[in-house]
């Protein structure tokens, strides 16, 4: 039995819900966003309008597949990240940090200037917003994924680096620092 996947999943008021079970698709519309998520056909999902709440299960003969279970818990697991996303959203701040390093809006492009000899121009996906705010991007959406993803794009385009610490770097990250080469005696 799935300890996540058997929990109910509470819609709080504002938030819209379409469940379509022919194609197995889940909408759910918030005041963030709207995000749309195609569950596999091994889960039921049961969207109970009176109690406000989406109920996911298996079918009984299921309850031996190991694939079975972890899509339940899954599944359960997305459509509550999907609800967190419309109402509170997510966001991902990063730090350029570098001398005469930046970044800053081209249009609904994110220009990066970080030691190349071009600017890096970056543009989000959609429903992904970017702001900047000194040396930080905070980057924000709805869709959980879509923020994480974008982030991770921008900063692989100058991973920090332990010697100077120069680089993009998530706000919480700790760069383990080495010490470089020493001359003379």
């Amino acid at each position: 039995m799935s300890r996540i996947g058997k929990k109910p999943i509470t819609v709080p008021s504002g938030v819209k819900v379409n469940l379509d079970p022919k194609s197995r698709t889940i909408n759910i519309d918030g005041p963030k966003g709207k995000l749309s998520f195609s569950y596999r056909p091994e889960v039921t999902v049961v969207w109970n309008q009176g109690e406000n709440s989406i109920v996911c299960s298996i079918k009984e003969s299921d309850m031996e597949s190991k694939l079975a279970r972890a899509l339940w818990g899954t599944t359960r697991a997305r459509i509550q990240t999907m609800i967190i996303g419309v109402t509170q959203g997510y966001s991902k701040k990063l730090e350029v940090v570098g001398v005469g390093w930046n970044a800053k809006p081209a249009g609904k492009n994110l220009q990066l200037n970080i030691g190349y000899s071009d600017p890096v121009v970056m543009s989000p996906p959609p429903g992904v917003q970017f702001a900047i705010e000194g040396n930080a991007i905070i980057i924000s959406g709805p869709d959980k994924a879509a923020v994480g993803e974008f982030a991770a794009e921008v900063r692989i385009k100058r991973i920090p680096e332990p010697y100077n610490g120069k680089g993009i770097k998530y706000d919480n990250e700790v760069i383990q620092r080495k010490q470089g080469k020493v001359f003379g005696a």
